[in-house]
């Protein structure tokens, strides 16, 4: 099973948070990281972010990123979004 923890923070102080579960095993690795991703937007009820440089190196290497302001295209209500991958 491929799981996602998916944070808003705002402040030092998290706002919400949610886990997602994928298991179709016939997805690859960075489908199932999208897809979780688009989940996650999809019930913080946010627009999908820009995956930057800075974003897909930190992932590449300790499977967590945080998306902040520069990532959407539309004002946001928080300092930033945290995502991280907790099984797969």
């Amino acid at each position: 099973m491929f799981r996602m923890w998916g944070k808003l923070w705002k402040d030092n102080h998290m706002l919400r948070d949610t886990v997602v579960c994928i298991t179709d095993y016939s997805l690859s690795r960075t489908a199932m990281v999208f897809q979780s991703l688009e989940d996650i937007c999809y019930q913080f009820d946010l627009e999908k972010p820009i995956w930057l440089d800075a974003n897909i190196s930190e992932f590449q290497r300790v499977a967590r990123t945080r998306f902040r302001q520069d990532s959407f295209i539309e004002q946001v209500g928080f300092d930033y979004l945290e995502i991280q991958v907790i099984e797969e």
